[in-house]
């Protein structure tokens, strides 16, 4: 009888530990502790982009059903020069102007 063949076993892919860690829900604690050592390229650009699309969608999604009534970050957390920086990523990310931009600020909240 014929032996089944035994098919190499595919390792895992090897991440880097902040791609490791951030799997395990540290994302938020590596990410402070690398802006602490001045250090922000230690966080993976591609673990950045994820988990800021998984943030932005839950936050869109959580806002949406509560109309708006959804604070993006507490009140002294993120800068406003940090915001800007951010809010510009994502309107070029999204291929929108500032037409668009001003008819989604002005609509009401959840609407």
């Amino acid at each position: 009888m014929a032996r089944p063949s035994r098919a190499k076993l595919k390792k895992p892919a090897r991440h880097p530990p902040a791609a490791r860690e951030a799997r395990n829900g540290t994302f938020v604690a590596l990410a402070a502790d690398a802006l602490k050592r001045g250090e922000p390229d230690a966080i993976p650009d591609e673990l950045l982009r994820q988990t800021l699309a998984a943030a932005v969608k839950v936050y869109a999604a959580k806002a949406e059903r509560r109309g708006g009534a959804l604070a993006p970050f507490a009140e002294g957390e993120v800068t406003a020069t940090e915001s800007v920086v951010a809010a510009c990523a994502l309107i070029r990310a999204a291929d929108l102007n500032m037409f668009d931009v001003a008819m989604w600020f002005h609509r009401a909240p959840g609407g």
